[in-house]
């Protein structure tokens, strides 16, 4: 079992909702990425690591904004690579990559995955890679022992539920809306019916991420049925907010992240 696997299973067994925490590596710079990563881990359960990439369809301004500063920074795949490795000299924490599915082409995707399982991925996302061409990055995946999470949204169909939730591993991601990522007042209507069918057909975890940005928000999901959720552009408007001063930056995120945590403890 992987350490995702692991992790939902130990959450599970003390009544708790995971808590996945997203952040593009490098932003806004590298050096500083370990230490970001360092104070949301003291509270995230799972830590996502977005790649930064010049075209990336499924974000919202806010990482945008990050992604352009990453790279800005000189942020590489082989950059977040090394961030990964730093952070497997002192955390055990769960970590999945987030990246287009170009980053993985153009080196080779078993290099790709062997690459980044070694430096210690744990599991991957790649928003733009359907089910019917993930076959080339399951097999590598299941082969260096990582997860291949998929992607589920209000528009997909029940036949196409089917194969994804048979195919995702580590957890199955629950796109909450129709659009791009970014942090919303309130959640969208289709959370809930959504929660409930993924739930009847899918055999890993469920995890929602796409507009959360609150604890209200965190109950609600949880509430709901799902396993966990997935924060990002909360994180990354908290770092935004914050460039000229890190220890602020840090600060901030840390309480952020422990209040997120709080809510995600199941309440009956």
């Amino acid at each position: 079992m992987s350490r995702i696997g692991a992790k939902f299973e130990e959450l599970r067994s003390k009544g708790e909702g995971a808590l996945i925490a997203f952040v593009t590596a490098g932003d806004p710079k590298p050096k500083l990425t370990l230490q970001i990563v360092q104070t949301l881990a003291k509270h995230a359960d799972i830590i996502e690591l977005g790649i930064p990439f010049s075209d990336p369809i499924a974000d919202g301004p806010t990482i945008q904004g990050a992604t352009g500063r990453a790279l800005k920074a000189g942020t590489t795949p082989e950059t977040v690579r090394e961030i990964i490795r730093q952070i497997r000299r002192t955390s055990e924490v769960p970590l999945v990559v987030l990246t287009y599915y170009n980053i993985v082409f153009k080196p080779g995707v078993d290099k790709f995955v062997r690459d980044f399982t070694v430096a210690g991925m744990d599991g991957i996302v790649i928003p733009d890679l359907p089910v019917e061409e993930a076959g080339k990055v399951l097999k590598e995946t299941k082969k260096q022992g990582a997860d291949l999470i998929l992607l589920v949204a209000p528009t997909t169909t029940p036949e196409r539920l089917k194969r994804i939730c048979n195919t995702s591993s580590g957890f199955l991601y629950v796109v909450s809306l129709l659009g791009v990522t970014g942090a919303r007042e309130r959640l969208s209507g289709l959370v809930k019916p959504l929660i409930a069918d993924v739930r009847k057909t899918s055999r890993v975890p469920v995890a929602v991420g796409f507009g959360i940005s609150k604890p209200e928000h965190v109950k609600e999901v949880i509430r709901a049925g799902a396993d966990g959720v997935i924060v990002g552009s909360a994180f990354v408007n908290l770092i935004a907010k914050n460039l000229k001063n890190r220890q602020k930056m840090l600060r901030e995120l840390d309480r952020f992240g422990k209040t997120l945590k709080a809510a995600a403890r199941l309440v009956h």
